[in-house]
């Protein structure tokens, strides 16, 4: 799994336990759809730790508690 794989996955089972619309994160992240999209979908090959603060704060969530579990839990591959 590449970073970008192990954010989406994060960001499904945050949306999914908060009962969150992609469109309603969006909003509150100021994430643009496209972008949204190709991160979920995972066409996007590389994420920035910008936009992963914006997601975080989308969820109005540190940093730190949007990435401590996936980081510690899954294998990536650091590309």
């Amino acid at each position: 799994m590449n970073t970008n794989d192990v954010v989406a996955k994060r960001i499904l089972q945050l949306l999914d336990e908060r009962h969150l619309s992609q469109y309603k994160l969006e909003q509150k992240s100021c994430v643009y759809h496209g972008a949204m999209n190709r991160i979920l979908t995972g066409k996007n090959k590389g994420i920035t730790l910008a936009t992963v603060y914006k997601i975080a704060c989308g969820f109005n969530m540190t940093l730190n508690e949007f990435v401590s579990d996936i980081f510690q839990s899954e294998e990536i591959e650091v590309e």
